[in-house]
Protein backbone atom coordinates (compact mmCIF):
# COMPACT_ATOMS: atom_id res chain seq x y z
CA UNK A 1 0.00 0.00 0.00
CA UNK A 2 2.70 2.13 0.84
CA UNK A 3 4.86 1.88 -2.70
CA UNK A 4 1.30 2.60 -4.57
CA UNK A 5 0.40 5.58 -2.37
CA UNK A 6 4.32 6.66 -2.69
CA UNK A 7 3.57 6.31 -6.86
CA UNK A 8 0.38 7.61 -6.98
CA UNK A 9 1.86 11.19 -4.91
CA UNK A 10 4.88 11.28 -7.32
CA UNK A 11 2.57 11.58 -10.30
CA UNK A 12 1.31 14.92 -8.63
CA UNK A 13 4.45 16.70 -9.16
CA UNK A 14 3.28 17.45 -12.63
CA UNK A 15 0.26 20.12 -12.36
CA UNK A 16 -3.03 20.58 -13.32
CA UNK A 17 -3.87 22.68 -15.98
CA UNK A 18 -6.99 24.03 -17.69
CA UNK A 19 -6.65 25.27 -21.09
CA UNK A 20 -4.71 25.35 -23.69
CA UNK A 21 -1.54 26.69 -23.35
CA UNK A 22 -1.01 29.89 -24.16
CA UNK A 23 1.79 31.81 -24.28
CA UNK A 24 0.68 35.05 -23.76
CA UNK A 25 -1.25 34.04 -20.33
CA UNK A 26 -0.03 35.19 -17.45
CA UNK A 27 0.51 32.03 -15.31
CA UNK A 28 -1.04 31.93 -11.78
CA UNK A 29 -0.17 29.25 -9.04
CA UNK A 30 -3.21 27.57 -7.00
CA UNK A 31 -1.41 25.23 -3.90
CA UNK A 32 -3.15 22.73 -1.69
CA UNK A 33 -3.10 19.48 0.04
CA UNK A 34 -6.05 17.79 -1.06
CA UNK A 35 -6.24 14.83 -3.35
CA UNK A 36 -7.17 15.54 -7.56
CA UNK A 37 -10.56 13.43 -6.58
CA UNK A 38 -11.50 15.55 -3.70
CA UNK A 39 -14.23 18.46 -4.64
CA UNK A 40 -11.58 21.03 -3.13
CA UNK A 41 -9.46 20.47 -5.86
CA UNK A 42 -11.83 19.53 -9.00
CA UNK A 43 -13.67 22.86 -7.57
CA UNK A 44 -10.46 24.31 -8.10
CA UNK A 45 -10.43 23.48 -11.47
CA UNK A 46 -13.48 24.76 -12.55
CA UNK A 47 -12.81 28.06 -11.25
CA UNK A 48 -9.18 28.18 -12.98
CA UNK A 49 -10.65 27.10 -16.53
CA UNK A 50 -14.04 30.10 -15.45
CA UNK A 51 -11.28 32.25 -14.83
CA UNK A 52 -9.23 31.93 -18.09
CA UNK A 53 -11.99 31.77 -20.28
CA UNK A 54 -14.18 34.93 -18.78
CA UNK A 55 -10.68 36.73 -19.16
CA UNK A 56 -10.16 35.46 -22.68
CA UNK A 57 -7.38 33.68 -21.66
CA UNK A 58 -5.18 36.36 -20.19
CA UNK A 59 -4.09 34.43 -16.72
CA UNK A 60 -3.92 30.79 -16.70
CA UNK A 61 -4.09 29.11 -13.35
CA UNK A 62 -2.51 25.71 -12.70
CA UNK A 63 -3.29 23.76 -9.74
CA UNK A 64 -0.80 21.62 -7.60
CA UNK A 65 -2.63 19.18 -5.29
CA UNK A 66 -1.32 17.26 -2.56
CA UNK A 67 1.04 19.26 -1.35
CA UNK A 68 3.21 19.33 -4.24
CA UNK A 69 4.35 22.81 -3.43
CA UNK A 70 4.80 22.12 0.17
CA UNK A 71 2.55 21.68 3.28
CA UNK A 72 0.30 24.46 4.85
CA UNK A 73 2.73 26.76 6.49
CA UNK A 74 4.52 26.09 3.50
CA UNK A 75 2.20 27.14 0.33
CA UNK A 76 1.19 29.77 3.27
CA UNK A 77 4.70 31.53 3.35
CA UNK A 78 4.92 31.11 -0.30
CA UNK A 79 2.54 34.04 -0.85
CA UNK A 80 4.59 36.19 0.94
CA UNK A 81 7.34 34.95 -1.44
CA UNK A 82 5.52 35.03 -4.32
CA UNK A 83 6.28 31.47 -5.39
CA UNK A 84 2.81 31.18 -5.24
CA UNK A 85 -0.37 32.68 -6.35
CA UNK A 86 -3.41 31.54 -5.03
CA UNK A 87 -3.99 28.68 -1.52
CA UNK A 88 -6.65 27.10 -0.05
CA UNK A 89 -5.91 27.01 3.56
CA UNK A 90 -7.75 25.97 6.61
CA UNK A 91 -8.26 29.02 8.98
CA UNK A 92 -6.41 27.59 11.62
CA UNK A 93 -3.59 28.30 9.43
CA UNK A 94 -4.61 31.56 8.30
CA UNK A 95 -4.93 32.49 12.09
CA UNK A 96 -0.76 32.25 12.20
CA UNK A 97 -0.91 35.41 10.49
CA UNK A 98 -4.07 37.05 11.97
CA UNK A 99 -5.05 34.58 15.39
CA UNK A 100 -8.70 36.33 15.45
CA UNK A 101 -9.58 34.48 12.19
CA UNK A 102 -9.33 31.20 13.59
CA UNK A 103 -12.16 32.17 16.20
CA UNK A 104 -14.53 29.78 14.34
CA UNK A 105 -11.83 26.65 14.48
CA UNK A 106 -12.17 26.63 18.41
CA UNK A 107 -13.64 23.59 19.10
CA UNK A 108 -17.39 23.24 19.49
CA UNK A 109 -17.33 27.44 19.08
CA UNK A 110 -19.84 26.33 15.65
CA UNK A 111 -22.89 24.58 17.00
CA UNK A 112 -23.63 23.12 13.93
CA UNK A 113 -23.53 23.62 9.95
CA UNK A 114 -26.32 26.32 10.03
CA UNK A 115 -24.47 28.15 12.70
CA UNK A 116 -21.43 27.97 10.11
CA UNK A 117 -23.43 29.47 7.74
CA UNK A 118 -24.46 32.41 9.69
CA UNK A 119 -20.78 33.39 10.79
CA UNK A 120 -20.28 32.82 6.86
CA UNK A 121 -22.26 35.65 6.22
CA UNK A 122 -22.17 37.95 9.52
CA UNK A 123 -20.11 40.92 9.72
CA UNK A 124 -17.96 39.52 12.29
CA UNK A 125 -16.86 37.11 9.22
CA UNK A 126 -16.69 40.31 7.14
CA UNK A 127 -14.51 42.32 9.91
CA UNK A 128 -11.82 39.57 10.17
CA UNK A 129 -11.38 38.70 6.88
CA UNK A 130 -10.67 42.63 6.02
CA UNK A 131 -8.35 42.23 9.72
CA UNK A 132 -5.99 39.90 7.62
CA UNK A 133 -6.24 41.46 4.70
CA UNK A 134 -4.65 44.50 6.23
CA UNK A 135 -1.68 42.27 8.33
CA UNK A 136 -1.15 39.87 5.82
CA UNK A 137 -1.26 42.20 2.47
CA UNK A 138 -3.26 39.32 0.69
CA UNK A 139 -6.59 38.69 -0.48
CA UNK A 140 -8.76 36.38 1.19
CA UNK A 141 -11.75 35.93 -0.95
CA UNK A 142 -14.05 32.67 -0.10
CA UNK A 143 -14.84 30.95 2.77
CA UNK A 144 -15.39 26.90 1.91
CA UNK A 145 -16.69 24.56 4.15
CA UNK A 146 -14.28 21.43 5.02
CA UNK A 147 -16.42 19.45 7.39
CA UNK A 148 -17.17 18.53 10.62
CA UNK A 149 -13.99 17.01 12.00
CA UNK A 150 -13.96 13.29 13.28
CA UNK A 151 -11.30 11.43 15.79
CA UNK A 152 -9.78 8.10 14.04
CA UNK A 153 -7.75 5.55 16.31
CA UNK A 154 -7.68 2.34 16.82
CA UNK A 155 -9.73 1.85 19.99
CA UNK A 156 -13.16 3.02 21.16
CA UNK A 157 -13.58 6.33 22.45
CA UNK A 158 -17.09 7.35 23.96
CA UNK A 159 -15.72 10.74 26.34
CA UNK A 160 -13.01 12.79 26.58
CA UNK A 161 -11.08 10.41 29.41
CA UNK A 162 -10.62 7.77 26.71
CA UNK A 163 -8.24 10.03 24.62
CA UNK A 164 -6.22 10.87 27.63
CA UNK A 165 -2.42 9.75 26.74
CA UNK A 166 -3.59 8.88 23.40
CA UNK A 167 -0.73 10.17 20.59
CA UNK A 168 -2.97 12.55 18.52
CA UNK A 169 -1.96 13.85 14.94
CA UNK A 170 -3.17 17.64 14.79
CA UNK A 171 -1.68 19.80 11.93
CA UNK A 172 1.14 22.67 12.64
CA UNK A 173 -1.22 24.89 13.40
CA UNK A 174 -1.82 26.38 17.19
CA UNK A 175 -5.36 26.54 17.43
CA UNK A 176 -5.14 22.74 16.87
CA UNK A 177 -3.48 22.41 20.10
CA UNK A 178 -6.85 23.43 22.40
CA UNK A 179 -8.89 20.19 21.48
CA UNK A 180 -5.80 18.21 22.63
CA UNK A 181 -5.29 19.97 25.34
CA UNK A 182 -8.89 19.62 26.46
CA UNK A 183 -8.86 15.96 26.48
CA UNK A 184 -5.54 15.07 27.93
CA UNK A 185 -4.35 13.93 24.66
CA UNK A 186 -0.80 14.31 23.46
CA UNK A 187 -0.66 16.50 20.12
CA UNK A 188 1.87 15.41 17.57
CA UNK A 189 1.68 18.12 15.14
CA UNK A 190 3.22 16.20 11.45
CA UNK A 191 2.46 17.19 7.69
CA UNK A 192 -0.54 16.42 6.11
CA UNK A 193 0.78 14.32 3.29
CA UNK A 194 2.84 12.28 6.23
CA UNK A 195 -0.15 11.32 8.04
CA UNK A 196 -0.96 8.00 6.84
CA UNK A 197 2.52 6.44 7.07
CA UNK A 198 2.97 7.95 10.85
CA UNK A 199 -1.00 5.88 11.10
CA UNK A 200 0.63 3.08 10.09
CA UNK A 201 4.06 2.94 11.69
CA UNK A 202 2.32 3.43 15.18
CA UNK A 203 4.54 7.21 15.16
CA UNK A 204 0.84 8.43 16.32
CA UNK A 205 -2.03 6.39 17.68
CA UNK A 206 -4.85 8.94 16.00
CA UNK A 207 -5.65 11.37 13.76
CA UNK A 208 -9.26 13.73 13.26
CA UNK A 209 -10.38 14.98 10.02
CA UNK A 210 -13.83 15.58 8.48
CA UNK A 211 -15.15 11.76 7.04
CA UNK A 212 -14.65 12.85 3.33
CA UNK A 213 -11.14 13.21 3.76
CA UNK A 214 -10.53 10.38 6.16
CA UNK A 215 -11.99 8.41 3.15
CA UNK A 216 -9.90 10.32 0.23
CA UNK A 217 -6.93 9.90 2.09
CA UNK A 218 -7.53 6.64 3.18
CA UNK A 219 -6.84 6.84 6.56
CA UNK A 220 -9.32 4.32 7.71
CA UNK A 221 -7.03 1.61 6.14
CA UNK A 222 -4.82 2.01 9.11
CA UNK A 223 -7.40 2.98 11.60
CA UNK A 224 -10.34 0.65 12.94
CA UNK A 225 -12.18 3.22 14.61
CA UNK A 226 -14.27 6.01 13.44
CA UNK A 227 -15.10 8.61 16.03
CA UNK A 228 -17.78 10.81 15.34
CA UNK A 229 -17.34 13.76 17.46
CA UNK A 230 -18.05 16.56 15.26
CA UNK A 231 -15.50 18.68 17.75
CA UNK A 232 -14.62 21.21 14.88
CA UNK A 233 -16.75 22.36 12.06
CA UNK A 234 -14.12 23.52 9.55
CA UNK A 235 -13.41 25.64 6.85
CA UNK A 236 -10.95 26.89 3.85
CA UNK A 237 -10.17 30.29 3.25
CA UNK A 238 -9.37 30.77 -0.62
CA UNK A 239 -6.57 33.58 -0.74
CA UNK A 240 -4.42 35.55 -3.06
CA UNK A 241 -1.72 36.64 -2.92
CA UNK A 242 -1.32 40.73 -2.71
CA UNK A 243 1.23 40.24 -5.39
CA UNK A 244 -1.41 38.44 -7.79
CA UNK A 245 -4.11 40.55 -7.10
CA UNK A 246 -2.04 43.64 -8.04
CA UNK A 247 -1.38 42.36 -11.33
CA UNK A 248 -5.56 42.10 -12.17
CA UNK A 249 -7.65 45.24 -13.13
CA UNK A 250 -10.68 46.37 -10.75
CA UNK A 251 -12.96 43.85 -13.14
CA UNK A 252 -10.44 40.92 -13.52
CA UNK A 253 -10.41 41.24 -9.49
CA UNK A 254 -14.25 41.30 -8.84
CA UNK A 255 -14.62 38.67 -11.59
CA UNK A 256 -11.86 36.21 -9.48
CA UNK A 257 -13.75 37.02 -6.19
CA UNK A 258 -17.44 35.76 -7.82
CA UNK A 259 -15.84 32.98 -9.19
CA UNK A 260 -13.58 31.54 -6.19
CA UNK A 261 -17.29 32.17 -4.03
CA UNK A 262 -19.40 30.14 -6.87
CA UNK A 263 -16.49 27.24 -6.50
CA UNK A 264 -16.58 27.09 -2.49
CA UNK A 265 -20.38 26.88 -2.65
CA UNK A 266 -20.24 24.06 -5.10
CA UNK A 267 -17.63 22.18 -3.12
CA UNK A 268 -19.27 22.68 0.12
CA UNK A 269 -22.53 21.20 -1.34
CA UNK A 270 -20.43 18.03 -2.52
CA UNK A 271 -19.08 18.15 1.25
CA UNK A 272 -22.02 17.95 2.76
CA UNK A 273 -23.56 15.23 0.84
CA UNK A 274 -20.66 13.22 0.91
CA UNK A 275 -20.62 13.61 4.78
CA UNK A 276 -24.23 12.60 5.58
CA UNK A 277 -23.29 8.99 3.43
CA UNK A 278 -20.14 8.18 4.80
CA UNK A 279 -20.37 6.91 8.34
CA UNK A 280 -22.98 3.73 6.56
CA UNK A 281 -20.11 3.65 4.19
CA UNK A 282 -17.48 3.16 6.62
CA UNK A 283 -19.47 0.69 8.42
CA UNK A 284 -19.46 -1.56 5.00
CA UNK A 285 -15.39 -1.34 4.95
CA UNK A 286 -15.81 -3.18 8.03
CA UNK A 287 -15.41 0.27 10.51
CA UNK A 288 -16.61 0.68 14.29
CA UNK A 289 -18.31 3.74 13.48
CA UNK A 290 -18.58 5.28 17.28
CA UNK A 291 -21.43 7.68 18.46
CA UNK A 292 -19.60 9.23 21.45
CA UNK A 293 -20.73 11.65 24.61
CA UNK A 294 -20.44 14.90 22.65
CA UNK A 295 -21.61 16.49 25.61
CA UNK A 296 -18.65 15.32 27.30
CA UNK A 297 -16.73 16.58 24.97
CA UNK A 298 -17.87 20.25 24.61
CA UNK A 299 -17.90 20.83 27.97
CA UNK A 300 -14.27 20.04 28.31
CA UNK A 301 -13.47 22.02 25.37
CA UNK A 302 -15.85 25.26 26.20
CA UNK A 303 -13.79 26.09 29.45
CA UNK A 304 -10.22 26.86 26.83
CA UNK A 305 -11.94 28.97 24.42
CA UNK A 306 -11.09 32.75 25.60
CA UNK A 307 -7.87 31.70 27.25
CA UNK A 308 -5.27 33.47 25.20
CA UNK A 309 -7.19 32.66 22.15
CA UNK A 310 -5.84 35.66 20.51
CA UNK A 311 -9.61 36.97 19.49
CA UNK A 312 -11.69 39.27 22.18
CA UNK A 313 -14.23 38.01 24.26
CA UNK A 314 -16.35 40.76 22.03
CA UNK A 315 -15.93 38.78 18.71
CA UNK A 316 -16.56 35.64 20.91
CA UNK A 317 -19.88 36.66 22.18
CA UNK A 318 -20.93 37.58 18.52
CA UNK A 319 -19.85 34.27 17.10
CA UNK A 320 -22.05 32.92 19.67
CA UNK A 321 -24.97 34.92 19.20
CA UNK A 322 -25.25 34.16 15.51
Amino acid sequence: MASRRTLALAGLATPFITGHANAQAQRLRWAHVYEVNEPYHTEALWAAQQFRERTGGKFNIEVFAASALGNEPQINQGLTLGTIDIIYTGVAFAGASFRAMSISHAPYALRDYAHFEAYKRSDLHRELIAGYDAQTRHHALALTYYGDRMVTANKNIMTPADMRGLKLRVPQAPSFLMFARAVGANATPIAFAEVYLALQNGTVDAQENPLPTIQAKKFHEVQSHIVLTAHITDSLLSIVSGTAWRRMNAAEQGMLGEILAQAAARCGTAIRSQEGELAGWFRTQGKTVVEPDRAAFRAACVPLHNIDAGWSRAQYDRLQAL
